[in-house]
């Protein structure tokens, strides 16, 4: 199994990479959505009924398989052989953003849930503010693989 991961890393890193790309846009957009629906869409209109398809197609067609893609590759990376010096710290701060994204990928999804039901008791401002998140986790998980400073 090691020769295979290792002779495919540059295919299972380009796959890491688009599945890493395309989580992220749909991490990035969710919570943008979540505030027009907020603000802009009154519960039981016609609007917020479109609100509710999009978030639906969104975390369903795009967010859920991205990361289920993103973890599947991330975790053949890790176990390549050579890949990763386990005995700096970089690996594990990545390992704990790639977790704290995945904790808030189902905050996320609990929220369009509430959503769903009419039941969002959160204001714009939450939203707004959930939006960062995502930015700053991508943020650290780059600086550790590219540059690795610990």
């Amino acid at each position: 199994m090691s020769d295979f991961l290792t002779s495919a890393y540059p295919w299972i890193l380009s796959l890491h990479i688009v599945s890493v790309i395309s989580w992220m846009a749909g991490m990035f957009y969710l919570p943008r959505l979540f505030v027009y629906h907020v603000e802009k869409a009154p519960v039981g209109s016609e609007q917020s009924e479109i609100f509710k398809i999009m978030e639906r197609k969104l975390l369903r067609a795009i967010i859920n398989p991205a990361m289920t893609a993103t973890w599947i590759f991330g975790l053949c990376l890790v176990f390549t052989p050579g890949i990763i010096d386990w005995s700096t710290i970089w690996p594990w701060i990545k390992g704990a953003m790639v977790i704290t994204m995945s904790g808030f990928h189902g905050w996320l999804s609990a929220r369009r849930k509430e959503f769903e039901r009419d039941e969002n008791t959160r204001s714009g401002r939450t939203y707004r503010l959930a939006n960062e998140v995502p930015t700053i986790l991508m943020l650290v998980t780059v600086f550790m693989v590219i540059p690795k400073p610990f």
